[in-house]
């Protein structure tokens, strides 16, 4: 599900954030546990985690400017 992150607050990132990390573990676990259906998502899931960093890492750097 891709999002515009640009558009989003540094609130809204990181609940998006902390949203995508616990989907992330839960997926792991499964995937231990041999139940993960889809082992497609967690590189998806990955992905957008970086994304979404990304993006707080750049408003950051122009708070800092």
């Amino acid at each position: 599900m891709k999002r515009n992150y640009w558009e989003m607050t540094g609130e809204e990132l990181q609940s998006s954030l902390h949203e995508l990390e616990e989907e992330r573990f839960t997926l792991r676990f499964q995937r231990r546990t041999q139940e993960l259906a889809n082992p497609i998502r967690l590189r998806l899931l990955r992905r957008e985690i970086a994304r979404v960093k990304t993006v707080l890492r750049d408003q950051e750097r122009r708070k800092e400017e």
